[in-house]
């Protein structure tokens, strides 16, 4: 499959939270414009279905509805998409079981609103440089375990590196950590052959010595098993990082 095929402005089709929503997915960032306002984030995809994607601001209405609760949980729907499948010109974000979440039908136009200009929600442009971002990860190196979804729940701290950097994947799709002084967090998901792909957000800036583990994760396309060490790989197959288990 082809991620690129996600890119555009669509109408959310078949979500009960959001029946006149609109979803723009960009290159490098997603928006939902719902009843609550306009959610911003991130999100990935690879050609093997995975998708995760992870709203970290909102901004516009927020009354009534339910819409004072906190952000993330007026986007569950959106988290528990784990992977997408093309039929035509729809897309369909399907959950862990295959199940569908929802469907995009394209021709949606978003509204622009006072804080945003009409380019701001035009449909999003693809480069070759997209492209080349979005193409098939090379495969997992022979020497490496592909690493298996429920071994990946749990805490990781890198092979080197001071005891207050880590990084815990949560059963639920969510993971939480820290570069040593900042906090950190995302959603993530894992496939076959080793496929890992994660979102990360926003986070304080402090400055310590640590390790990036916040951008390990949202650069890595596959993760293998060095015995009990965690190997994060660029799309290349080149290293990121190391993890090992910490508890």
């Amino acid at each position: 499959m082809d991620p690129t095929a996600l890119i555009g402005n669509w109408h959310l089709v078949g979500v009960a939270e959001e029946p006149q929503g609109v979803l723009r997915v960009a290159p490098h960032q997603i928006q939902l414009f719902g009843r609550c306002g306009m959610h911003t984030g991130s999100w990935r995809a690879d050609s093997g279905g995975l998708f995760v994607a992870a709203m970290f601001g909102i901004s516009g209405p927020r009354r009534g509805d339910g819409c004072t609760a906190d952000p993330r949980q007026l986007v569950g729907w959106l988290q528990r998409a784990t992977g997408y499948r093309l039929e035509g010109d729809t897309v369909v974000l399907i959950d862990e079981a295959g199940a569908q979440v929802a469907r995009l039908r394209t021709g949606a136009t978003p509204t622009p609103g006072p804080h945003l200009a009409p380019s701001e929600v035009a449909p999003p442009t693809l480069t070759d440089e997209d492209r080349r971002r979005f193409a098939p990860a090379a495969a997992l190196p022979a020497n490496l375990r592909p690493v298996d979804p429920t071994r990946l729940v749990g805490r990781w701290a890198p092979a080197r590196g001071p005891e207050t950097v880590y990084v815990e994947f949560r059963a639920d799709g969510e993971w939480r950590g820290s570069d040593g002084c900042n906090g950190q967090g995302g959603r993530w998901v894992a496939g076959p052959g080793g496929a890992l792909l994660a979102t990360s957000g926003p986070s304080t800036l402090i400055g310590c010595e640590g390790e990036p583990v916040g951008a390990w994760l949202s650069s890595s396309w596959r993760a293998g098993l060095d015995g009990e060490t965690l190997v994060l790989l660029d799309a290349g197959a080149g290293e990121i990082g190391r993890l090992r288990p910490a508890g």
